[in-house]
């Protein structure tokens, strides 16, 4: 059949070794009519949305880094308010018990003569110490040192973290006397706010260099529970918290580049909020809250500060050099100008250069004096 038969035309192929067969008359179509072909919407089969959903065994997934773990403690370690009573029951209750063991003393005739004259007892022998007089002398001398032990003196900017046999029962934020659990034993924690300066800390920037840095610290204690039950010594963690955080926020910045826009560890307000923020994040877990941690100081150690001392006096010894030449060229150019504008002088190209040459060594020498 010929390809003019019934309008027909033959379906020439581009066929190469990169593409598939692709008809020419849809890539270059001549009819002066084509025939609309109405549009359709794609019908997506189950089959292929699951296989567009399954993972492709053999493409292994995307490594994710991994997170530091945030430090923890307990979660039901809360602080939370413990019953204290005025210190004025426990005196009352101290009197009380000396004076009824007193009584009981006396009733058993144990007290010395004195004593039995002062009270205007005469020729009284006493009981003796019987079974009640015991009972009475025992009450009396546990109700005296109950009320007695209970005793305990609350101060401005302190509190009482309480326990009984290891667990924790409470806190006390009172200031004054109060009576307290004598069962209960007692922790004395500082809530005022605080200041800690660290020792020269070894550290280093992103360049390698050794660093000697000195961070103050400003915090106070937010949670007494976990403060004194979360961590063996709240100090020691707050301390090595900051030689941590130290350690990361250094090594993230160099201490000197050459450019200015650059961060450096000389932006000592950026380099404070940064250092801040890492160890209040730290320390939030274990009932510390941290407000400023600001590097005082931070120097190279020994051995690297001369190098970096000599580096830096050859930078400043290069650009100083660098000025004095320009200005030096500047005033040489200037000179010749002017000789020859004015018509002073008529020179040739070879007494041009012996001019410009011994304007330069004078000019030089003495901006160099």
């Amino acid at each position: 059949m010929s390809e003019t038969d019934g309008g027909a035309r033959a379906a020439r192929l581009i066929r190469n070794e990169s593409t598939t067969e692709i008809p020419v008359h849809l890539l270059f179509r001549d009819d002066p009519d084509p025939v609309a072909v109405p549009l359709r919407p794609a019908v997506v089969t189950k089959a292929q949305v699951e296989r567009a959903t399954t993972k492709t065994p053999n493409r292994p997934a995307p490594a994710r880094t991994p997170r530091r773990p945030a430090p923890s403690v307990d979660p039901d370690l809360e602080e939370r308010s413990c019953r204290a009573l005025p210190g004025a029951l426990g005196v009352f209750g101290g009197a009380v018990g000396a004076a009824g063991a007193a009584a009981a003393v006396g009733w058993a005739g144990a007290l010395p003569r004195i004593m039995t004259d002062l009270a205007g007892i005469d020729g009284y022998a006493g009981a003796g110490f019987g079974p009640a007089q015991w009972a009475a002398l025992a009450g009396s001398g546990a109700l005296a040192l109950f009320g007695v032990g209970g005793l305990a003196r609350g101060r401005t900017g302190g509190a009482w973290v309480l326990t009984r046999f290891g667990r924790y029962r409470g806190s006390v934020r009172r200031a004054g006397l109060l009576w307290l659990n004598p069962l209960l034993v007692r922790r004395r924690v500082d809530l005022r706010l605080r200041h800690w300066r660290s020792e020269p800390m070894p550290a280093v920037d992103t360049n390698g260099e050794a660093l000697r840095v000195v961070v103050l610290v400003a915090w106070r204690i937010k949670d007494t529970a976990r403060a004194t039950l979360g961590t063996e010594d709240h100090e020691t963690y707050l301390r090595e918290c900051v030689e941590a955080g130290l350690a990361r926020v250094l090594s993230r910045l160099p201490a000197v580049v050459g450019d200015r826009d650059a961060p450096v560890l000389r932006n000592a307000e950026a380099l404070g909020d940064l250092l801040t923020r890492r160890l209040a994040e730290d320390a939030a877990p274990v009932g510390i809250e941290v407000f400023s941690a600001q590097p005082t100081r931070i120097e190279y150690e020994p051995e690297v500060a001369a190098a970096m001392r000599r580096r830096r006096i050859a930078a400043l010894d290069a650009r100083r050099r660098d000025t004095v030449l320009t200005s030096v060229v500047d005033s040489v150019e200037d000179t010749v100008t002017r000789l020859t504008a004015r018509g002073l002088v008529d020179l040739d190209d070879y007494e041009r250069k012996l001019l410009v040459k011994d304007l330069t060594v004078a000019f030089y020498t003495g901006r160099g004096e």
